[in-house]
């Protein structure tokens, strides 16, 4: 099992992702779009770094937003794996 990251090690990471905020034990991210198109191109980009990172975040689409989050339900919170999938979704961006 991947371990839970404490709130020191969360707090020391979260600089490197700092579009997204920490809430609990989740990292969200709220990206726009001009459309829904956009905004559906954009999840279609969340696809391949998450399977191959074998970790999935959790999405909600209205129109032209889209929520992402990430924790590790496994784990029952934060760990390495959410910090290191948010980098890789901010670099889509």
């Amino acid at each position: 099992m991947v371990a839970l990251l404490s709130n020191s090690q969360i707090q020391q990471l979260a600089p490197q992702v700092p579009d997204w905020t920490i809430e609990g034990q989740q990292l969200k991210l709220v990206k726009r779009f001009k459309d829904f198109i956009e905004a559906i191109e954009f999840v279609n980009k969340l696809v391949e770094p998450s399977e191959l990172a074998g970790h999935h975040p959790d999405l909600e689409i209205s129109y032209n937003k889209v929520t992402i989050i990430l924790t590790t339900h496994d784990a029952g919170g934060l760990t390495e794996m959410d910090f290191t999938l948010a980098q890789k979704i901010s670099a889509l961006s």
